[in-house]
Formats: C-alpha cells, structure tokens, sequence
C-alpha cells in the first residue's frame, strides 16, 4: 500500500511540491483527460504542464527522490 509513503512525502516535501489524490472512480473525465489507465500513477507537474510520470507504487525513499529530480 502506498498510501503511508504518500503522506510521509507529502510531509517532507511540501511546500515544494503540492500532493493530491484523485478518485478515478469518481473523477473518470479527470482521469481519461491525463491518460490514468494504472492505479496508482504518479504525475508530476509543472507550470501546469506533466513533467514526468510514474505508473505503480514507490516506496517513501524512491518517491521522494523521484519527485525530487522531476522538479530538477
């Protein structure tokens, strides 16, 4: 489960980087516009635009240096 590892990023990082979740079930229109076909999938964006993309969980430490790099 990815959630633990979510939150404890979010902790770290944040102001940084702002973390949120999407209910795909809920927000299919959301999810069709990004092209969400996993669960999870990580997306990092910036200005607005997707920087990078990451189908499948991470672990705390690989989350965090994963978003770190994407935002450079």
């Amino acid at each position: 489960m990815m959630a633990p590892a979510f939150e404890e990023a979010a902790g770290r990082i944040e102001p940084a980087a702002r973390f949120a979740k999407l209910n795909t079930d809920e927000s299919q229109d959301i999810a069709a516009r990004y092209g969400i076909r996993s669960i999870p999938t990580l997306i990092v964006f910036r200005d607005g635009r997707e920087v990078a993309r990451q189908p499948g969980a991470l672990g705390l430490d690989a989350l965090t240096r994963w978003v770190g790099s994407a935002l450079g």
